[in-house]
């Protein structure tokens, strides 16, 4: 049987209630917050790089941080730096804010960060220049991996929290089409050993399967460095 279509009432009803909803995450939202960083998760932090200037050293020991993703494109490395190497932990992602960019590529090293982080207590800023595009689409990709959710809802998730965001549309194409991606991952987490070991097999007996896994990864690291506080 085919679900019944909404009734006019029923769209109305619903344009209503998210404009009812924008509204008031208007009310709360003022323009110069953009320059600061907002908490999208309990220690979990989505800002720009103005949050992190060397200036804002007392405002992130205030709350905690122990940890920073910087993302940057390599024409932007002479003024989006890590500034504190020696306070806090960084990852430092060159990422171009292009449409065409592989961000996909960026997902799990900075889910591996953000875990490791708030698995010893601390707390994690993500911050690309202006924190709308880069930096918010790899918290979109965080909340989507790591609670099982489509990209929407977690977009709107990040949105309630930090207004401005605005992910490219070749990101929010990416993201969209992770949900597969981390669906599977999510599978094979859940199958027997048995079961897996099947799965294997049969794609092992498939014409044209290669392993190019170590060639990606040897590929990405030149666009990734970690820094550890001394």
């Amino acid at each position: 049987m085919f679900a019944p279509s909404l009734t006019e009432t029923q769209l109305s009803l619903f344009r209503f209630l998210f404009l009812f909803k924008m509204f008031f995450l208007l009310q709360d939202w003022a323009y110069p917050m953009r320059r600061d960083m907002q908490e999208i998760l309990p220690g979990l932090f989505l800002g720009p790089y103005s949050a992190a200037m060397k200036s804002k050293l007392p405002i992130l020991e205030t709350h905690g941080i122990t940890h920073i993703v910087c993302v940057r494109q390599d024409i932007e490395a002479n003024f989006i730096k890590p500034n504190f190497p020696h306070t806090f932990r960084y990852l430092v992602l060159d990422i171009a804010d292009n449409p065409v960019e592989n961000i996909i590529r960026y997902f799990p090293m900075t889910k591996e960060f953000i875990d490791s982080c708030l698995a010893a207590e601390g707390k994690v800023l993500v911050h690309g220049n202006a924190g709308i595009s880069r930096s918010a689409a790899l918290v979109i990709a965080y909340l989507m991996e790591t609670f099982g959710i489509k990209y929407r809802d977690a977009f709107t998730h990040v949105q309630e929290r930090r207004f401005c965001i605005n992910p490219n549309v070749g990101f929010v194409h990416q993201l969209q089409e992770y949900e597969a991606i981390y669906l599977a991952k999510l599978t094979i987490k859940m199958m027997s050993p048995m079961q897996l070991g099947r799965s294997f097999s049969l794609q092992a007996g498939m014409p044209g399967t290669t392993n190019s896994h170590h060639k990606e990864k040897s590929g990405n690291q030149k666009n990734v460095t970690s820094l550890n506080v001394k």
